[in-house]
């Protein structure tokens, strides 16, 4: 299977469960498993081209100006962790089946689910690092919604805040690492920046380049100092918690160091960096475990330590201490998973998550009991269970290593970490299964269902097999190394295998395991000291520099962003006019190299038009209508301009927005007082006069100054001139750069139209439901309005205009890509059109002949453009490139098609729409003030008999 589809089929799928919600739990997290086994199995059609040491790759240019396409590699070290994301998940869907309540969402639930798993498998397949910025944010924005589900519980809430600030955070410093290393290599394509380790490792920014990857990687993988996220993520359901502590998440940083090992491995900075927050974060976490009585909080500290654990054995920068690395990545999948599938059970069926409350459920809930003491005695590092390998080898590579010159630091620490790993673990069977059962349980604890216990109990079976054996695992654990070490080491020719001999890290296990049943044995007075020791709160440090943050904030931003738009104005023009005065007085002004060309009545003429519409405006904008009327003058004036200048394209655009504006602002007007109040004072009003004059003044000798000069360097009007008809197929080059050169831009406009008018139609939505509301209803014209609403002339000349103004928009439309016209120009004389239907016969009766909501013609708008846009991705051309040929229909001449003109019908439908649901809001806002109007077009009612008398009346009061 192709790999786009492998990444999409997750995003694609998580549009089902939400719809299907309605058909019952059973197919909901069907559809969702059978997504998930479609992308799985997908995976799995690619394993022999993977076993035998190639790259699959898949590639689309997306914007490969700017370095970004999607492009896309399965290695060994990709496979692996994609089938543990898809893997894993399967289980996960399977018990979240029978986990989740009734009263819970589950289509809700599985929507999110899906989102995440398709961003995580994006992550691991991702061979462009702008692209696997991408899916690595929407990894922490669909993890927030993961971890917030139960929006009820104000934990799962603080949670979810908590790990998209710090995860987010991190992500924003990879950003620029990331950037920085795509410039160091001259591209942002993994593969090709993974060639490069001496090139990257010589150039003087490497170090930042590193500490920024590193913030990243350390933040989403919980090191420390950033480990406090991950326990408080336990609030979120147990499903997510398995998924999120086992296989993605939190393995997403993991993965990360593990691919960019080959260049950033093999200096002293990223031994001494991750080597040394590596095993602060295994020893610690182990020891915060150990005293944790929630059952999710105890296993998500002993996933923070054993993350720690894997960010050592890569900081040790050496062959062996990355296959170990590999080889514990898989194995904590294993038994993380079923671990925090058996507390789920325990939870659910006991009612409570508390280890002061539990014990004795070994006779109660026996096949719980089995499960969970596998996986915690492999988490231990007990031998014939895979935990115990991994933990070997961890052992030796310490032992070989050497921190800060010491020799015995590495070893001592991490045979420390690995003793309270040991502890916590027999503390979780001791203390929630042996013992007597008790009679105080919340609830009877029994064992669950087959739906609850299969999913981890599967995940036994490669906890068992490799643990016995391990040779089983060897090859691929190799294979998947070979791919982390790329051409920096060769792998090492060590043997999987149960037994060693007497080597010092057999010696350093067994001083973990006895030591970790001592520490339990005297777990009570160790409580108590822990208790009584002073330490700090992560989440009470992480609150109050949030609060002092924000406090600091608000100090900056409140006396600056105080909602008047005066000041913003005068700030930025001040800040503009000094940078460029600075700039012009210490830089070199070339001499002139044109002659000012001759200036004739008529520019004279219309310059002094707009001079003095714009003065009026100035001092008589207290009179909105007047300013209104000064605003159309010189918007009517800029269009003349434009025609001067040969431009008809901006001067058609320039026109029928200003007749569209000035409609949409007479109505907005109908609901403002005629005047203005005075509310600058004098003082004021002198000083934005000031900045005022001086932003025009510097406008001026701006452009003074460009015009007599020739360019520098070549325009890119040039450019387009020579490749709008050979490129877009186009000879209107105006047009072209809008559909095809700038057509990304385009596409972005109009999505911004769009929400525009949304926005509007969301505020006149809360104006009516609003305390508005009361005043609209009791607003009394000022004036007595004219008694003949719509008449009957202006009726008549709007129909007979409506099917030519209809026609014309049509013919601009279609010419649009070789004459001035288009979509944009065509959408607004449409608009006008039917602005006019609304302005003849009132909003009731235009209304009423609405076929199709406006939010769909925008919806519908923007849905083409960007079909049409991502169609160019399937002849391997960037998005939004357009295509044209010629065709011959007789009796008709040859003509031209192009792609560029469905994206042009977005637009237009797009321009339309956006208009239109203006005018209705504003419309909406009128009829609930009572401003009269008829569903009848000409204040006439044919289906009445009154007298004229009577009927001029029924007009008058709008009934």
């Amino acid at each position: 299977m192709s790999l786009f589809f492998i990444v999409l089929l997750p995003f694609l799928g998580a549009l089902l469960p939400g719809l299907m919600n309605s058909a019952g739990r059973a197919a909901v997290a069907g559809v969702t498993f059978t997504v998930s086994l479609a992308a799985f199995v997908g995976l799995l059609t690619n394993l022999p081209t993977v076993l035998a040491g190639e790259v699959v790759t898949a590639r689309i240019d997306w914007m490969p100006l700017l370095g970004l396409n999607f492009t896309l590699m399965l290695d060994s070290l990709g496979f692996f962790f994609a089938m543990l994301i898809l893997g894993i998940g399967l289980l996960v869907i399977a018990y979240a089946r029978h986990y989740l309540s009734r009263d819970d969402n589950m289509g809700e639930f599985f929507t999110y689910l899906l989102l995440f798993q398709g961003a995580m498998v994006g992550i691991v397949l991702s061979d462009n690092i702008l692209l696997l910025l991408v899916f690595w944010e929407l990894t922490s924005l669909s993890s927030f919604l993961l971890i917030g589900y139960w929006k009820h519980l104000p934990a799962g809430r603080q949670g979810a805040r908590m790990a998209l600030t710090v995860t987010g955070m991190g992500g924003l410093a990879m950003i620029a690492g990331m950037l920085i290393l795509g410039q160091i290599v001259g591209s942002y394509d993994l593969s090709v920046i993974l060639q490069n380790r001496d090139l990257i490792q010589a150039d003087p920014l490497y170090l930042t380049a590193l500490l920024l990857i590193l913030l990243g990687c350390f933040t989403k993988s919980a090191q420390f100092p950033f480990h406090f996220w991950l326990p408080h993520a336990m609030a979120a359901p147990t499903p997510v918690s398995a998924y999120l502590h086992s296989a993605t998440m939190v393995k997403a940083g993991i993965f990360l160091m593990a691919r960019m090992w080959p260049v950033l491995s093999g200096t002293p900075e990223w031994f001494m960096i991750v080597t040394t927050a590596g095993l602060i974060t295994m020893v610690l976490g182990a020891v915060i475990a150990l005293f944790k009585h929630d059952l999710k909080a105890l296993l998500a500290f002993s996933t923070v330590s054993h993350l720690g654990l894997i960010t050592m054995l890569l900081g040790t920068g050496t062959a062996f201490g990355a296959m170990a690395a590999v080889f514990h990545i898989l194995n904590h999948a294993t038994f993380k998973a079923a671990l925090f599938m058996s507390a789920g059970i325990v939870d659910h069926e006991a009612h409570t998550r508390d280890i002061r409350r539990l014990g004795g459920l070994r006779k109660l809930m026996p096949v719980t009991f089995t499960i969970a003491t596998l996986a915690a005695l492999s988490m231990a590092g007990i031998p014939l269970l895979n935990g115990f390998l991994s933990k070997e080898m961890m052992l030796e590579e310490a032992y070989g290593t050497a921190l800060f010159g010491v020799p015995w630091l590495v070893p001592a620490l991490a045979t420390v970490g690995s003793l309270f790993s040991a502890a916590y673990c027999f503390r979780l069977i001791g203390h929630v299964f042996l013992g007597p059962v008790r009679d105080d349980y919340p609830a009877t604890p029994h064992d669950p269902p087959a739906g609850l216990w299969l999913p981890p109990a599967l995940l036994m079976i490669p906890v068992v097999l490799i643990g016995v054996a391990p040779f089983l695992a060897e090859p691929f654990v190799k294979l998947v190394t070979a791919s982390v070490l790329g051409e920096a080491a060769d792998v090492p020719k060590a043997y999987f295998k149960i037994w060693h001999g007497l080597v010092p890290a057999l010696y350093m296990s067994i001083a973990a395991v006895v030591g970790g049943l001592l520490l339990l044995a005297v777990f009570n007075p160790a409580l108590r000291f822990w208790e009584a020791a002073p330490r700090p709160e992560a989440k009470t440090i992480f609150e109050a520099v949030v609060e002092a943050v924000a406090s600091l904030a608000q100090k900056i931003i409140l006396p600056l962003h105080n909602g008047a738009f005066s000041r913003y104005a005068a700030i930025g023009t001040v800040a503009i006019i000094a940078a460029g005065s600075h700039a012009f007085v210490t830089g070199t002004v070339s001499a002139p190299t044109r002659e000012m060309q001759s200036v004739g009545p008529v520019p004279i003429a219309g310059w002094l038009m707009l001079i003095a519409a714009t003065g009026g405006m100035v001092f008589m904008h207290r009179n909105r209508l007047l300013s209104l009327i000064l605003i159309g003058i010189v918007g009517l004036m800029v269009s003349i301009g434009f025609v001067f200048f040969s431009a008809p394209d901006l001067a058609m655009t320039q026109f029928t927005v200003e007749v569209v504006t000035i409609i949409l602002m007479l109505l907005a007007l109908n609901f403002l007082p005629n005047k203005t109040p005075v509310e600058s004072s004098l003082l004021r009003r002198l000083r934005d006069a000031v900045v005022a004059i001086a932003g025009g003044l510097a406008t001026f000798g701006l452009a003074y100054h460009y015009l007599l000069r020739d360019a520098v360097a070549t325009p890119i009007s040039e450019f387009h001139l020579a490749n709008s008809y050979k490129g877009g197929g186009g000879t209107n080059v105006v047009n072209v750069i809008l559909v095809d050169f700038r057509g990304f831009d385009t596409y972005g406009e109009i999505i911004v139209l769009g929400i525009a008018a949304l926005l509007i139609y969301a505020l006149t939505e809360t104006l009516l439901d609003g305390p508005v509301r009361a005043r609209l209803l009791n607003r009394k014209p000022d004036q007595p309005r004219a008694g003949d609403m719509h008449p009957m002339m202006m009726v008549v000349l709007t129909r007979v205009i409506m099917p030519l103004v209809l026609l014309v928009g049509f013919y601009i439309f279609l010419r649009g890509h070789n004459e001035p016209g288009g979509g944009f120009i065509a959408g607004l004389i449409v608009s006008i059109a039917v602005v006019m239907q609304y302005m003849a016969s009132g909003f009731s009766w235009a209304s009423a002949r609405l076929r199709y909501p406006y939010h769909g013609v925008i919806g519908a708008g923007v849905l083409i453009a960007g079909l049409t846009g991502i169609g160019s991705w399937f002849v391997g051309k960037p998005f939004l490139t357009s295509d044209f040929t010629y065709v011959r229909i007789p009796p008709f001449e040859k003509f031209e098609l192009a792609t560029a003109a469905l994206f042009d019908l977005g637009v237009f439908l797009a321009v339309v729409g956006a208009v239109m649901l203006s005018l209705e809001s504003f419309s909406r806002l009128a009829r609930r003030a009572h401003v009269p109007d008829t569903e009848h077009p000409m204040d006439i009612d044919p289906s009445r008999d009154d007298p004229p008398a009577e009927k001029a009346g029924y007009a008058k009061e709008g009934v």
